[in-house]
Order: structure tokens, then C-alpha cells, then sequence
């Protein structure tokens, strides 16, 4: 039996990690997805999870404790896990309200579809690119249900392997100051064609990017989101540092605007909202009951980004290109906003802002304020 120091608390669990594999930071990834399931749970009564990959049990326990989920599938490919992840579900277990198998999680997803038994909630944890359950996770869901995937190859989205981005994701990505919020988007646009292939749709509740991993939970639907216009291509000009949105039909069409230079295109990829601000708001009330003051902030800043431009200026950017010293973000913001402009800071880069000025326009700003 092991001794009681050995336990880790986070939120309201107890557990241990064993020799699971557990990132302390990541916190905040599953303090979101217990808010998303609490909400969901309140909202229809019920709340079936499915964690195909639930390493030590962390997040299935205080998907159990938090969010009040009836029923858990506690899942992990290494056996080897068995013995943690049965301790720390104790409590459930006994409840009668968890299962732990270890298997692939592909067999499991088809063998859902295949029992027609649909989960509320479907999570995959994965290490990498999360690529080979973009298109399975989709079969363990119900319809009005999430979904919760991650990546942690950060690499392939940001463009420094473009040809392992074409093979996870079918886009060809590209290397630019903005190519984190690439990856969610990319991300995104592989679920939303996956469920477009069998007259399905997803829309994103939120979008997460924290420390080294990438989040997406998206709400799966009876009817495809997938347009022409809201998965397409994103170009930048590596002469003047300005994006573009380039739609599909315009593709070949379209040089910079500011310089006539040609683009460098990364796509297709997600080009609407990261976040549904409506579902976010929900999030912060809830998180505010539960005086979870971070995350609190957290969601207050993903409100202002979610329906911004899909790319960021680095303050970095912004300032080598106008070869000047960049005041403060904050300062930089507000007068952006004194003009007219939407602008905000962006979780996703402590060093960027996102807005609808161009790059000229944030350049002759943050000059005039020197």
C-alpha cells in the first residue's frame, strides 16, 4: 500500500501517478474539461465518459467527482497501468460507475459505433499528433456530444515538418510568427472534414494552447459546418510580415496586398471562431462558483480572442519590422482600440496581440506612442 505522502491533490482528486506519465502543468487543460462536462451534465441530465487514454486516472477520476458523470470508461493501452488506475478509481469502482480496460483505442471507438453505445464525452489524450484518432473518435460520440483531443507535436502544425503535417493532417503547413494558433486550427480542420465525410459537423467550444500542448473540445453535429469559407488557406508574406485569408477559389489568384509579393500558403485549415463565446461565458459563471480565479481569467481572455482574425502580431514582429522599441502590450492595445480597432492580448502568445489592424496600422501605432 503506498504511503499517503505519495499522493497527489488536484482539484477535488487524490491520486497517485506510478509509473503513468503525468504533466503537473497541464492542469488547466483538464480544469476545462471538467467545467465542459460539469455544464454538459447540467444541461441534459447525464454524462457518459469516455477516456480512451487515461494514463493514471486523474482525469477520469475528477471527471466522476467534479463534473458528476454517471458513467466512466477508464482506458489505457499498457496494462502495465492497471493496478494505479484501479487505486485511484477505488471510489468509483465501488460506486458501480467506472470500467477499465486496457486495449487500442481505435477497437474501442468501433466497437461503440458498432453497439451503437454513444458517449457523452469522448477524450483522447494522445502523444503526438493525435492523427490516427481524428476520423475514429468520431464513431464513440453522440451527436450534441464532445469531444477532446490533443497534440503535443507541435513541430508538424508550426511548419518545421511540412510533410508530416501532409500525412497527419492532410495541409501543408508553413513556418510563420503566428504558427501556433496554426496548429489548433489545423487540428480543428481535420476533425471538421472527418465529420463532413459522414454528413457530420463539429463546432469548437474552445480552443487551448498551454505550454507544449494543444487542446480542441468541439461539440460533434447532426449537420456538416464545413464551408468554403471557413476552411481554406492562410498566406504570409515573408517580405512585409502581413497575412491573408485565401479562399479556395482564389488560390493561385492572390499576392500580398501591401507589396504584391507572393504568399506562402498554409492549408486548408479552421479559418472561423477558435471559441464559442456564448459556451465560454457558461464556463466562467461556473469557474466563478467554483472561485477558480485563473481560469476565470483565462476564459475572460479567450471571450476577447475568439472571433478575432485567424493569425497574431508578435510584439517582436512588430517592432523589427518597424525597426523601433515596442511599448508596453497593454498601452499598445488600447491605443489600437482608441482608434477603432478591435484588439486584445491572446492566450496562445504572451508576447502578441491579436486584432483586425494590419500590421502597417499596429506598426504606426506603436510608433506614435514612443
Amino acid at each position: 500500500m503506498a504511503d499517503k505522502q505519495n499522493y497527489i491533490a488536484e482539484g477535488k482528486a487524490k491520486f497517485l501517478v506510478g509509473n503513468a506519465f503525468y504533466r503537473p502543468a497541464s492542469k488547466i487543460v483538464r480544469d476545462l474539461g471538467v467545467l465542459a462536462a460539469a455544464i454538459y451534465k447540467s444541461d441534459t441530465g447525464n454524462l457518459r465518459v469516455l477516456d480512451a487514454m487515461t494514463g493514471c486516472g486523474v482525469r477520469s477520476l475528477r471527471y466522476w467527482l467534479e463534473s458528476g458523470a454517471n458513467w466512466i470508461w477508464a482506458n489505457d493501452s499498457n496494462p502495465d497501468l492497471g493496478n494505479i488506475v484501479r487505486q485511484n478509481l477505488a471510489p468509483a469502482i465501488a460506486a458501480g460507475c467506472t470500467q477499465i480496460t486496457h486495449r487500442d483505442a481505435n477497437r474501442i471507438f468501433f466497437e461503440c459505433y458498432d453497439r451503437k453505445d454513444y458517449y457523452d464525452l469522448v477524450e483522447v489524450d494522445s502523444f503526438g499528433s493525435g492523427a490516427p484518432y481524428l476520423d475514429t473518435m468520431l464513431w464513440a460520440c453522440k451527436i450534441g456530444g464532445l469531444l477532446y483531443l490533443t497534440s503535443t507535436d507541435g513541430r508538424t502544425g508550426t511548419g518545421h515538418l511540412p510533410e508530416n503535417s501532409l500525412r497527419a493532417y492532410g495541409a501543408y503547413a508553413r513556418t510563420h510568427p503566428a504558427s501556433q494558433e496554426q496548429v489548433l486550427r489545423l487540428l480543428i480542420g481535420s476533425i471538421q472534414k472527418a465529420a463532413a465525410t459522414k454528413r457530420l459537423g463539429v463546432e469548437p467550444i474552445f480552443s487551448l494552447f498551454a505550454g507544449q500542448t494543444y487542446r480542441v473540445m468541439l461539440r460533434l453535429t447532426s449537420k456538416p459546418r464545413l464551408t468554403s469559407e471557413n476552411y481554406g488557406f492562410l498566406g504570409y508574406c515573408h517580405r512585409c510580415g502581413e497575412y491573408q485569408i485565401v479562399s479556395w477559389r482564389k488560390l493561385g489568384k492572390v499576392c500580398c496586398r501591401v507589396d504584391n509579393y507572393n504568399l506562402s500558403h498554409s492549408g486548408p485549415m479552421w479559418l472561423g471562431q477558435l471559441h464559442d463565446r456564448l459556451h465560454l461565458e457558461r464556463l466562467k459563471q461556473l469557474a466563478q462558483q467554483w472561485d477558480w480565479k485563473k481560469q476565470v481569467e483565462l476564459l475572460t481572455l479567450m471571450q476577447a480572442e475568439a472571433d478575432l482574425p485567424p493569425y497574431f502580431y508578435t510584439l517582436g514582429e512588430i517592432g523589427r519590422r518597424g525597426k523601433m522599441d515596442v511599448t508596453a502590450r497593454s498601452r499598445l492595445i488600447q491605443a489600437l482600440i482608441e482608434r477603432g480597432y478591435r484588439a486584445t492580448s491572446t492566450h496562445i502568445n504572451a508576447g502578441a496581440i491579436k486584432t483586425d489592424a494590419d500590421l502597417l496600422t499596429c506598426i504606426a501605432v506603436g510608433r506614435s506612442l514612443l
